[in-house]
């Protein structure tokens, strides 16, 4: 990613009383607004080669982030550890593939994946999903044309994020990631 280019955003972020942080529907709800907010969703700068972001105040103690995604960008495998999250498309398209199975959280650098896993969708503006905790995916803008925007937002804040790569269907677990890489 390129390093971000404005300050934080800090739009309101209300939350239930639960006291024991966001749920993934909280998260997504957050997301949706911030997504809908024309004002933040432009004050990200776009760069024609890299990924840009810019950390927002998320509710309840969570991390949130405005990312954009030049044509034919995206993630790569990942997981985001023991945090759950949601993310919505702002702008343009996201493609997220994902595994439809929990995976062992340690003590593992391959496994073979079985038939029936995979799954697709196609997120357009206004669109996103919630995920749990070790939600292993892809977020991909396919588009050779258009930036597109998106709204994410993790809780508790991501203490890491394992890296994967996948060739058919062999996952490797290739890095962690902490913070202080991302930031």
């Amino acid at each position: 990613m390129s390093a971000p280019s404005s300050p934080s955003v800090r739009p309101s972020a209300p939350v239930s009383g639960s006291g024991s942080g966001p749920t993934s529907a909280e998260l997504l709800d957050f997301v949706r607004r911030v997504a809908a907010d024309a004002g933040i969703v432009a004050s990200l700068p776009l760069d024609p080669e890299g990924r840009t972001w810019i950390q927002l105040e998320g509710p309840g103690g969570s991390e949130a982030w405005l990312i954009g995604w030049p044509p034919g960008t995206g993630t790569g495998w990942h997981d985001h550890a023991d945090s759950i999250g949601a993310f919505t498309t702002a702008a343009g398209t996201l493609n997220e593939l994902s595994l439809a199975a929990r995976l062992p959280t340690d003590g593992w650098k391959t496994l073979e994946l079985t038939e029936g896993i995979d799954r697709s969708r196609q997120l357009a503006v206004g669109q996103g999903r919630a995920f749990g905790r070790h939600h292993v995916h892809e977020v991909l803008n396919e588009s050779r044309t258009e930036h597109a925007v998106s709204v994410h937002a993790y809780y508790p804040p991501l203490p890491w994020i394992r890296r994967y790569s996948r060739t058919g269907a062999v996952l490797r677990l290739e890095q962690v990631e902490r913070p202080e890489d991302w930031q």
